[in-house]
């Protein structure tokens, strides 16, 4: 798989798949990223016929997200899932050696994604870009499962760790900006704890 092109329809390779106590496991070992600051680790545009294309660079735009990518021909958009984001360390743990763009996820970041960190109406300057996380959840899927096995979706969806956002989150453009692979990610602002 490593030599063949990456799609939408894609599956992973089962002699990587982990188990779910092995995942939960190696979660609590890992260090966890600064809430505050972080950085762009890979770029992903979901091409024409699903293929997947890793960027150097790119413009997000508000109308368009990453232009080009699957977002933006779908007939009904909804802002609030312009732009899908996976923590690094987690996406590596579940990829377990298979790559990142398996994920599909437009951006791969080293920061924490937690709730708890991370909550819905954070803003966020990445590059110099603008970035807002919007309140729709990002779960696994069918795909998912196939990619990464039945125990990965499991680790991923469970209500108990929901808020870790362990598959990711939403995230819309609120102001265009050049982003490239490296760039700082900081973050601007999070709303008050409701309580």
């Amino acid at each position: 798989m490593p030599d063949a092109p990456i799609k939408s329809d894609s599956v992973g390779d089962a002699r990587h798949f982990r188990t779910l106590a092995d995942l939960q496991d190696a979660y609590k070992t890992q260090p966890r990223p600064d809430r505050d600051v972080g950085r762009v680790h890979l770029i992903v545009r979901r091409g024409e016929a699903g293929l997947r294309a890793c960027l150097q660079r790119v413009e997000l735009t508000p109308t368009s997200g990453i232009p080009g990518d699957a977002w933006g021909r779908k007939t009904h958009k909804s802002m609030d899932g312009q732009l899908t984001v996976m923590e690094r360390g987690v996406a590596e743990m579940v990829a377990n050696g298979q790559p990142l763009t398996l994920f599909g996820d437009n951006l791969i970041v080293e920061l924490d994604l937690t709730a708890g960190s991370l909550p819905i109406g954070s803003t966020l300057l990445v590059g110099s870009a603008t970035l807002v996380v919007t309140p729709k959840l990002h779960d696994g899927c069918s795909k998912f499962q196939a990619r990464f096995g039945k125990e990965a979706l499991k680790f991923v969806a469970r209500k108990p760790t929901r808020s870790r956002n362990l598959r990711g989150v939403y995230m819309r453009v609120t102001h265009a900006g050049e982003v490239a692979v490296g760039d700082a990610i900081r973050v601007l602002h999070r709303p008050p704890a409701r309580g």
